[in-house]
């Protein structure tokens, strides 16, 4: 863990004065040094509240936030579901499978039941109405954006701030973009810049990624692949991360390569079987890297983003 310059001034002028006065210090003086102590410090929220982020907060909950959390090693008290915990951020598990589920609506009744300390909200959204004073009597409660889609990379250095590890926070960034750099160079060596497009089938329906979000914005704007018309006429109208489109809109897909996130396996995945998809250039030619939905492929953050490069590059290097 980095330690604040604040924290190793006051150690080291600690130092100096104990070597310096050592021989009049006796046994009852108190000596104590708290290398990891952290001040309470007020931060205004992107609603503008003023949040007093208590020292060292370490019973957090911060729902569908839980990547940026785990990438500053920080362990939320409580960890996003839905459907009765029966859906989770499977991806995340190795390091949240003892950290309890909460109700993604996070109930009040429930969250006061975890005794947090402090609330990370993701967006404006989840505190509209009189949710945000309910839940600041609960705990100092931190809106960190006005709107869901904001970029993955700030919301990483406000959680930083808020925390107190700007540093740490900025080192994540580094390492992913070094990991993005050595990926990128290595794709165009070995197969140029091919077209690819992010695909979901759930309850036998297809989603597209849109080019900004979620691994849409990996694969695009970090690794420099080639964006495909469809993609691009459908991002410049889509609300969401993912944007319902038809098999007959699919047929016109012009991408070399295609990841499909099938939630749907097991369960027949009967579209798949559609004469229009086999007929797809990318289905055809056998270009196509199915993944299950407890994959990466459908979130965002640090580690969402480093696991959907390293499916892209031993998908797509032989």
């Amino acid at each position: 863990m980095l330690i604040s310059r604040k924290v190793l001034v006051s150690f080291f002028s600690f130092l100096f004065i104990l070597v310096g006065c050592q021989d009049n210090v006796s046994e009852d003086d108190p000596k104590e040094i708290n290398d990891n102590k952290v001040d309470e410090h007020v931060l205004t929220d992107a609603m503008g509240n003023e949040v007093t982020i208590p020292a060292n907060p370490d019973r957090v909950i911060a729902s569908y936030l839980e990547d940026y959390l785990l990438a500053l090693g920080i362990t939320p008290i409580a960890q996003w579901a839905i459907h009765d915990g029966a859906s989770i951020q499977d991806y995340l598990q190795k390091d949240l499978k003892d950290v309890p589920t909460i109700p993604y609506d996070l109930p009040f009744e429930v969250v006061t039941s975890f005794s947090p300390d402090l609330l990370i909200m993701s967006s404006a959204d989840m505190v509209e109405g009189e949710k945000y004073e309910q839940y600041s009597k609960i705990a100092p409660t931190y809106v960190l954006d006005l709107e869901n889609n904001s970029d993955w990379r700030e919301k990483l250095l406000k959680i930083g701030e808020v925390f107190d590890k700007k540093e740490e926070a900025e080192q994540v960034l580094v390492t992913y973009d070094g990991k993005v750099k050595e990926s990128k160079e290595l794709l165009k060596e070995s197969m140029g810049n091919p077209s690819v497009a992010a695909i979901w089938l759930v309850n036998n329906t297809f989603f597209i990624v849109s080019d900004k979000v979620s691994s849409g914005v990996v694969l695009y704007d970090d690794l420099g692949l080639e964006k495909p018309n469809v993609v691009e006429e459908i991002s410049t109208t889509a609300t969401d991360n993912w944007s319902e489109i038809s098999l007959e809109k699919l047929a016109e897909l012009d991408a070399d390569h295609l990841f499909l996130v099938n939630s749907d396996k097991g369960n027949g995945a009967k579209m798949l079987e559609d004469p229009i998809w086999q007929d797809i250039p990318a289905v055809k030619k056998d270009q196509i890297y199915e993944y299950e939905a407890d994959s990466a492929w459908l979130y965002s953050g640090p580690i969402a983003n480093t696991q959907i490069i390293d499916d892209v590059m031993t998908s797509l290097i032989k």
